[in-house]
């Protein structure tokens, strides 16, 4: 792989320079990488060739005690609703300081058509990316952090959940949308129904998942969700489809990206947040 990685980041479009091999070059290479990113908003790869870095001997990472979460079984056979009426329940029931990752596809396409606010981050061709990109905004700032998912892409990144348990972020709600298929895509089938998502979070060290499959349930989740420490998940049964003549987002990955950065250094977020969470 060595061979074509230059190549590679060519054919992408990726700026990118050799890894300094003395210490000597390394903080002007740094200080110049970082000029660049500030400067163009985009990434910069530093290519390390192998033997860069000396062997070191890991120290054994202290691992706290793991607790056992909080397993909520709140379905009650009903016909799932549709993933609209669950994205209203979500913006009724959010705070305003909350920050809101929609997963690429038709998630993120209905949460604008609802509502299109500074506080969303519409993910685009980047699935199963929704849960890794919720975690490093929790982990950086104080407002809750809801993520919304799919059951595909889940499925394709399962790994996110295990690093969210891990790192435990105390102000991430993780909520999968599962209604059994690739919606966006053509409506292919997933395997989501021999997985019981909400066990799996608890595996992960998730502080409470439920499991739902009405709008009541799933708002009575997420209520209790955003007004105690996470991490929580909630898993939402929803129907295939969504709605009519359904539109894309207006504003380009840019401007919601930049809206977005702004939004979360809003000062008055932080001290929202840690009153919610009573720390």
């Amino acid at each position: 792989m060595g061979e074509v990685t230059h190549s590679l980041l060519d054919a992408i479009r990726i700026p990118h320079t050799a890894f300094p091999q003395s210490a000597e070059e390394l903080g002007p290479c740094l200080n110049e990488v970082s000029a660049r990113l500030k400067e163009s908003g985009l990434p910069f790869a530093l290519v390390t060739p192998h033997g860069t870095f000396e062997p070191l001997d890991l120290e054994e990472p202290d691992v706290p005690a793991r607790r056992r979460g909080v397993l909520q079984d709140r379905c009650i056979g009903a016909r799932p609703p549709t993933r609209y009426a669950i994205l209203e329940a979500v913006l009724a029931s959010i705070p305003e300081a909350a920050a809101v990752v929609a997963t690429t596809g038709k998630c993120g396409r209905e949460l604008f058509t609802l509502a299109d606010r500074k506080q969303h981050l519409y993910l685009v061709g980047s699935m199963g990316c929704a849960s890794a990109v919720g975690l490093g905004v929790a982990l950086n700032v104080s407002n809750p952090v809801i993520v919304l998912d799919g059951d595909g892409a889940a499925l394709m990144k399962m790994g996110n959940l295990a690093t969210i348990g891990a790192h435990a972020p105390a102000n991430l709600v993780h909520i999968v949308l599962d209604n059994g298929v690739h919606d966006s895509t053509g409506g292919q089938p997933t395997v989501s129904g021999r997985v019981d998502f909400a066990d799996l979070a608890i595996a992960c060290n998730y502080r409470t998942a439920a499991d739902c499959d009405d709008v009541a349930g799933f708002a009575r989740s997420l209520r209790a969700a955003v007004e105690s420490a996470g991490p929580h998940f909630i898993r939402a049964r929803i129907r295939p489809g969504s709605i009519e003549k359904l539109g894309r987002p207006t504003v380009g990955p840019v401007a919601v990206a930049e809206r977005f950065r702004a939004f979360l250094k809003e000062p008055h977020r932080a001290a929202a947040m840690c009153r919610r969470l009573g720390t």
